[in-house]
């Protein structure tokens, strides 16, 4: 899997969950639990992970959404 966004943003999140499953992407949230455990400090970011062979199609739709500003840099 490949990270395409990190973020604490939980509407972010929420916003980009929904784009990717209307999309048919499969998609995962690393460290929902950890940020949530160490409360609103905030310093542990939610990471949104996609298949290494849909990170493309994920990317680009992203993209077109109007999220690319979201994406993770290289």
């Amino acid at each position: 899997m490949i990270e395409l966004v990190r973020t604490n943003d939980l509407v972010l999140i929420s916003a980009l969950e929904a784009l990717l499953t209307a999309a048919d992407i499969g998609h995962f949230v690393a460290d929902g639990h950890m940020s949530a455990l160490e409360g609103s400090v905030g310093f542990l970011q939610r990471r949104i992970m996609v298949e290494t062979s849909e990170f493309p199609r994920a990317r680009q739709l992203l993209i077109d959404a109007g999220y690319g500003g979201d994406l993770k840099r290289d």
